[in-house]
């Protein structure tokens, strides 16, 4: 089975990112969305980025517009929304699909190892998240209504 380290993504800049970069960090998944009712959810995110990344974590946030049409925006303006309102400095890939047939590798490969509510691999809405182990491991999926500071005492666990 593929598992995270053995992918890719184009960041917001175009650029490939081997996502074996990543490997020996504990690294939260998220998808996002800059016109969502959880947007204000990046301010969480950046927080815990600052706090753990010293320590071997690290975040890696994907737009998607698939719910509600909450991401209209280019890669370019994705980053300087992201930047100007949040701070944002933690990686950022260009936008992707989380469900149907053009599911980003990424995310077909985060839901089969840890499926939502029910069994159900579909992702509900933007800032689901996933906490993945130093080794590639998927530890846990969270609902988009689990703030990022509740998932400082899973992160530490890892670190």
């Amino acid at each position: 089975m593929t598992g995270i380290h053995d992918l890719s993504a184009e960041r917001l800049d175009g650029k490939e990112q081997q996502l074996s970069d990543y490997a020996g960090q504990v690294t939260l998944v998220v998808n996002t969305a800059s016109k969502c009712g959880f947007t204000y959810q990046y301010e969480g995110l950046q927080s815990l980025y600052e706090e753990f990344k010293g320590d071997g974590f690290t975040i890696l946030g994907f737009p998607c517009n698939q719910f509600g049409a909450q991401e209209p925006g280019s890669e370019e303006e994705i980053g300087a929304f992201c930047q100007k309102n949040y701070g944002v400095d933690f990686p950022m890939f260009a936008k992707v699909d989380v469900n149907g047939p053009d599911t980003h590798p990424v995310f077909k490969t985060l839901k089969k190892a840890a499926p939502g509510l029910l069994g159900s691999e579909s992702i509900k809405w933007n800032f689901t998240k996933f906490l993945i182990d130093r080794n590639g491991k998927v530890i846990d999926r969270y609902a988009p209504t689990t703030k990022p500071e509740e998932l400082k005492g899973a992160i530490k666990k890892l670190l």
